[in-house]
């Protein structure tokens, strides 16, 4: 008899879900996926929610075993009651929590990964430790694996190598013959990150495959108009790459009034120390708030209240955070550096060319000019034009599209 174990898990309305975990293999084509951090957490942002949505739509003959740490992004706190377990999310997928630290709980890992072949291992992020241990074991021919993917989820653009770009050089000088001897394929989420995969590594096989977007498709909130303050916000991790700091800098160079409400855990405490400093300058009619960290499920809330979303964004591989954005009705100010230039631009928001301080003021001024009226248009263009975005055909499920690539 198999050993199940229950136990209740945050869903995305707050309240709570069962999930059975139970060691036996559910048949079918065998996925083994690696991530840093995975739900409940909510730290890692866009590909935690990427991997959720992979997870609930998979084909019904795939089974899938993603194995993550038994916590969130920088937490040195376990989750309550998941670490060193197999949970069971439905019929076709399950996720252990992981302990690095724990022994025992690689024992239990690799008698589970072993009990049968697997098919594919799909690992997120090239720099996780939990990709390169996983790889690793591959090349060691201690587990065998039919094909590798790998996606990057940004990790390539110019603006993240350039962050301790020393390191990650001579990383990849070391690691990328060994991704190249194992035939590693590689994912992207949009032509603009398959043209980052391909600067740095051309001889890599890319896989296109942006259908990793849990937004729902019911219509934005009802918009109230308003006459006061341009009311902006910013929601993202606070690390150099998401350029908070040019935000800052644009509203403290604005002449109009505005408020500027920021979410996001600090990342980089260097970096947020930098941010605190400048908004300390903030002249008097410019309100700046740091708001602290939001769920995955108070992120469309939060953005139905504001008349823009602030993101000087240096690179997105995908972007989540714009389409929940325009999926709650607030309207995007942003850097060309994403996939969603062109939506953008059509959902009542700005592209920021080029995206300097001084040209994100300028937008800001005249955002603050609008009417209440004008707003409240701008927000409803927002959630109409991503409805019409969303009723556009998608792509296969992302490990479906692996299984036809890796052949």
């Amino acid at each position: 008899m198999n050993e199940l174990t229950r136990t209740r898990l945050p869903d995305d309305a707050g309240g709570v879900r069962v999930a059975l975990a139970s060691t036996k293999a559910v048949g079918g084509y065998r996925v083994v996926a690696t991530a840093g951090v995975f739900e409940p957490g909510f730290r890692g942002g866009g590909p935690i929610r990427s991997l959720r949505f992979i997870l609930d739509t998979l084909p019904d003959d795939l089974d899938v075993t993603l194995i993550t740490r038994d916590r969130d992004l920088c937490s040195p706190v376990p989750y309550p009651g998941l670490s060193g377990r197999l949970m069971r999310r439905d019929g076709r997928s399950a996720v252990f929590y992981l302990d690095p630290s724990a022994p025992r709980h690689w024992i239990r890992l690799l008698r589970h990964v072993r009990s049968r072949p697997v098919d594919l291992l799909y690992v997120n992020s090239l720099w996780s430790s939990f990709s390169v241990l996983s790889i690793l074991a591959v090349a060691l021919g201690l587990m065998r694996v039919g094909a590798i993917l790998l996606a990057p989820r940004g990790e390539l653009s110019p603006a993240a190598l350039a962050i301790r770009t020393r390191k990650k050089r001579l990383f990849l000088a070391v690691w990328a013959p060994v991704l190249r001897r194992l035939g590693v394929r590689w994912q992207a989420c949009s032509w603009l990150e398959e043209n980052q995969i391909r600067a740095v590594v051309p001889w890599a096989q890319v896989m296109v495959n942006g259908n990793e977007c849990p937004i729902p498709e019911h219509p934005a909130p009802p918009v109230v108009p308003h006459d006061g303050p341009l009311r902006l916000v910013f929601v993202g991790r606070i690390s150099p790459i998401k350029n908070l700091v040019t935000a800052l800098e644009a509203v403290a160079r604005a002449t109009r009034p505005m408020e500027f409400d920021i979410f996001g855990p600090p990342e980089d405490g260097q970096y947020w120390a930098r941010c605190r400093r400048i908004i300390e300058t903030m002249p008097g009619h410019v309100r700046v708030r740091y708001r602290g960290e939001l769920a995955a499920a108070e992120v469309m809330p939060t953005f139905s209240r504001y008349d823009a979303f602030l993101f000087p964004t240096l690179g997105e591989n995908y972007g989540h955070v714009i389409i929940e954005s325009l999926a709650s009705g607030c309207p995007v100010v942003c850097s060309d550096e994403t996939p969603f230039s062109e939506l953008i631009a059509e959902a009542g928001g700005v592209v920021v060319r080029p995206a300097t301080a001084s040209a994100f003021r300028e937008v800001l001024d005249r955002l603050a000019d609008r009417s209440g009226r004008e707003r409240a248009e701008a927000k409803e263009t927002a959630g109409r034009r991503y409805r019409l975005w969303r009723q556009q055909g998608r792509e296969l499920n992302v490990l479906e599209h692996a299984r036809r690539f890796c052949r």
